[in-house]
Formats: structure tokens, C-alpha cells, sequence
């Protein structure tokens, strides 16, 4: 079967050629480690996690890699205080490094907690600064950057003035976008408004800094993702992936420092992931509809009824196509679970099915694997996938009511796709396996983030916790070696 993929660069599906045949080289944006991921961070993620096990279940050879941004940058105004990494670090009166390995730590288990594969390649910005000078060097060599009082700019009017095309992938008319803005990030350094930072020079209040022949600074945020695509994968690689907000400036900004440094396109394949609402509307802290990924699973919040296993929320995001807006409300995670528990129950009944190889089935398994594969390979369609199974599902249990019939051949192709789509594909999970496996790993979460809530002296989510994991028969106790759980 031959796999299509939606270029975000063409706007188009077009047949996935990998440049080393039966091998893929992927990158995808990873976090700015200064906060707890968030909901739509979880989704980004968990697509091309998806999108990672459909390229290794179809028999490709994945080098997958994504970043961990542990540097501080500072936001369109230029005001240090305003560098996130400088706020957290007063907020919590912590060193940088300190903040960087608590939200590293949380991100990795949440991820784990919604069953993401890791990927094979994790490098992190700091570790590559010397990559990310040299690269600066090459730009300024070729005449694409330019120095200025200790910072480093990309030309974008050079870059466009050589015949290449600032703008190709968010289809932005670079007249427009150099009419259009103000210089609020450069202070008067820049030649031109829309020039972004390679290289930011160090004020003496900011804290993460490193030398450079330009003196103590810190590497723009687009350099670093550029420095740690082409030392892993190649100055041409395959897939480029990340989430739709990153399309403009950071992914167009990519492309053009590839371009400018190796005069090639530096990705074939642009793939973005699209947003995550809730109840209809943007999540967004200032407005308080806004949940982390623990208060979902725990039920701590005032949006949703009840916990939802993380298993059902992961279930409940793949219902969505990666390129589409995915909603989630109280109506979709319950009729989720409904939808899990019904496709769970068939992976049972499967397992006590008899054979009958003498009566004519009205199914056929070919046909159906057919159509479960052809939405796989159709950009890892997943909503189509998941309406494949449950026509499965609606065969399953026909046979355990003695309405169809199934070989013993097909009985067993059917267990090892069907089991092949669901736990290695989707990558779900059933709630009962590994039940007190689960729930020590989900408890341990749920531990480390009351003690988080209690070093932030916000008691009132350290008591939320253990009143309600005591409400449920888990008793917490607190002693000199840690905080433990007992059953009751």
C-alpha cells in the first residue's frame, strides 16, 4: 500500500518517498521545559506518537527525534523580565537548571502516563550550543546574517533578494509582513523588522548565558531546532512535525536558515497537528477554561463529571484527525469510555470465540483489513481507522450471539490485526491489565504533584488530593523517608 501524507509545504497528500528507502528520519518540536505540559501539548504529541507507531507497524525504520528547549528566550517586547525561564525561577526561587529538570520530569510522565513511546533521540538546546554558534558563523559567513551590538539577525530581505522565498510554508507575502510589523524585539538593531535572532546578546539580568564571539549571549529559539535536526537527522530529512502554531514564525524560520545554510530545503515533509478546545472554545489560563492532563485524569476540575482513565483520553483524541480541531467536553469523554469499554469487550469475546469452518461467513476479513489499512496509509486517518474496528467490533460480538460465522484462519487473522491496530497503532491500553501496575504509577503522579502543590505552598490542591484519593479508600501518610500510600 502506498502511504500518502499531507504536506503542510504543497497543501497537498502526496506519496511518502523516504530518501533512504524502508528508513524515516522525523523531528518533532518538543517543549519549553518552564511549566507543566498542558492539554494541547499532550495532543500534539500523542499524534505523532501515533503517527511514529503507524511508520514502524507499516515496516519503516524510524529515527525519531524530539527536542527539549531548556533555554530562555525573551518574548516580542525584548524585556528581560518577561523571558519565562527568569519569571519561573523568581516565581519558585529556583536556579534555571532547577526548573528545567522539574518540568522535564513532569513532562516525561505525563507522556508516559498517556502511553507515548519515547523517542529515540531526546536532545535538549543547552547541550548544543557549540552547534548553534557554528551555525551562526555560516549564516554570517554567507552573508544571510549580520552582527549587531553583540546580537546576531537572520536577513530575511537578503534571504529573499538570493531568490528564495521567506513565507513559503505559512503562504505569507513578505512585502506585507515587512509593512505590517513593528521592531519591539531588536531595539533599533535590526536592518529590518521582520530579521529574527540567531544570536541575543546577554543584559546583565539575564541569567542562562553563554560566550560566543559576540560576546555572552543565548541562541534564538529557531537556531536550536535547526542545530539538532541536521546534527541527528541530515541537512535533508524526511518529516518535520510539531503543532500548527509553530507554523509561522518558527517552522518558516527553520526552513529558511536550512536553505540559507546548506542550499537545500531542509525538510520533504511538513506535518502540523492541529488545536485542542474544550467545551467550544480556545483552553486558555486568562479565561479559566483551562485543565492540566492530571486534573482530567483525577477528575480535580469543574468541567468534567468524573476521572477519566488515561487510557479513554487517549482513545477519546485519536476519534479526531490529527490535522482537524479536536473538542473535548463532558459529552465526548463520557461517550469515549462508552466507545473503549464496548471495543475492550470485544478483544474479550474474540478470545472465546469457536471456529466453524463449514458455514459461509458474511464477512470478509480481507476486504475489512483492506479498508483498516487504506485509512492508515490515507495521513494516518485515525477517525476512519477507529469506525474499521467497530465494524469488527459489530462482527464480534454477531459471533458470540451465533449470528455469523468465522474459519479457523480467519479467526486467528482477525485476533492478531485486530490486536495489531488497537495496542501497537493506537497504542491503547486495557484498564484491567497491569491494574496495580497502573494505578502504583498513577498514584506516584499524583504524589509527586501534591508535593510540588506543597512546596509551592498552594495547600489547598495538597489537601484537594488527599482528601480525595481518601474519599476513594487510598489513605496517603507522610513521613521522613517520603509520602506512602495504604489501600483501604
Amino acid at each position: 500500500m502506498q502511504l500518502k501524507i499531507y504536506n503542510s509545504l504543497t497543501g497537498e497528500k502526496e506519496i511518502f518517498k523516504p530518501i533512504l528507502d524502508g528508513n524515516v528520519g522525523m523531528y518533532v518540536c518538543g517543549p519549553t521545559v518552564y511549566s507543566n505540559v498542558h492539554l494541547g501539548n499532550v495532543r500534539t504529541f500523542l499524534s505523532f506518537d501515533f503517527i511514529y507507531r503507524s511508520l514502524t507497524h507499516l515496516g519503516y525504520k524510524v529515527r525519531y527525534v524530539r527536542n527539549i528547549t531548556d533555554a530562555g528566550h525573551l518574548t516580542d517586547d525584548g524585556d528581560v523580565n518577561n523571558d519565562r525561564f527568569v519569571k519561573q525561577t523568581r516565581l519558585e526561587k529556583l536556579e534555571p537548571m532547577e526548573i528545567v529538570q522539574k518540568y522535564t520530569v513532569d513532562f516525561h510522565k505525563v507522556l508516559e502516563m498517556f502511553n507515548l513511546l519515547p523517542p529515540n533521540i531526546e536532545p535538549t538546546a543547552t547541550g548544543h550550543i557549540v552547534e548553534q554558534i557554528e551555525l551562526t558563523q555560516k549564516l554570517i559567513e554567507r552573508g544571510f546574517a549580520y552582527e549587531s551590538n553583540g546580537s546576531v539577525y537572520f536577513d530575511v530581505l537578503e534571504y529573499n533578494r538570493r531568490g528564495l522565498n521567506y513565507g513559503e510554508l505559512s503562504k505569507r507575502n513578505i512585502e506585507e509582513l515587512f509593512a505590517n510589523t513593528r521592531d519591539l524585539d531588536g531595539q533599533g538593531e535590526k536592518k529590518n523588522p521582520q530579521d529574527f535572532a540567531l544570536w541575543k546578546k546577554a543584559s546583565p539580568a539575564h541569567i542562562m548565558r553563554w560566550n560566543s564571539p559576540w560576546g555572552e549571549g543565548f541562541p534564538g529559539w529557531h537556531l536550536e531546532c535547526t542545530a539538532m535536526s541536521t546534527k541527528y537527522l541530515g541537512e535533508t530529512f524526511d518529516i518535520h512535525g510539531g503543532g500548527m502554531d509553530l507554523k509561522f514564525p518558527h517552522h518558516e524560520c527553520e526552513i529558511a536558515q536550512g536553505k540559507a545554510c546548506n542550499d537545500t530545503a531542509p525538510v520533504n515533509y511538513w506535518m502540523h497537528a492541529n488545536m485542542l478546545t474544550m467545551n467550544s472554545q480556545r483552553m486558555s489560563k486568562s479565561t479559566g477554561n483551562y485543565i492540566l492532563p492530571m486534573q482530567l485524569v483525577t477528575g480535580e476540575n469543574d468541567f468534567f463529571e468524573k476521572p477519566f482513565h488515561p487510557a479513554i483520553v487517549r482513545f477519546c483524541f485519536l476519534q479526531a484527525h490529527y490535522r482537524s480541531v479536536l473538542d473535548i467536553s463532558n459529552d465526548a469523554m463520557l461517550a469515549s469510555e462508552k466507545g473503549f469499554i464496548r471495543l475492550m469487550e470485544a478483544v474479550k469475546v474474540l478470545q472465546s470465540v469457536t471456529p466453524n469452518d463449514e458455514k459461509q461467513s458474511g464477512f470478509s476479513l480481507e476486504e475489512w483489513k483492506n479498508k483498516a489499512y487504506d485509512a492508515l496509509t490515507d495521513d494516518f486517518n485515525s477517525p476512519v481507522l477507529i469506525a474499521h474496528l467497530f465494524e469488527a467490533v459489530k462482527y464480534i460480538f454477531a459471533l458470540k450471539d451465533g449470528k455469523e460465522t468465522i474459519s479457523k484462519n480467519d479467526l486467528e487473522g482477525l485476533k492478531s490485526t485486530l490486536n495489531a491496530l488497537i495496542f501497537d497503532v493506537l497504542g491503547l491500553q486495557t484498564i484491567e491489565e497491569n491494574n496495580n501496575e497502573k494505578l502504583d504509577q498513577t498514584l506516584k503522579v499524583l504524589i509527586e504533584l501534591r508535593n510540588q502543590a506543597r512546596k509551592s505552598k498552594n495547600f489547598e490542591l495538597s489537601d484537594q488530593i488527599r482528601d480525595r484519593l481518601l474519599a476513594e479508600g487510598i489513605e496517603l501518610k507522610d513521613g521522613r523517608d517520603g509520602t506512602t500510600y495504604v489501600l483501604n
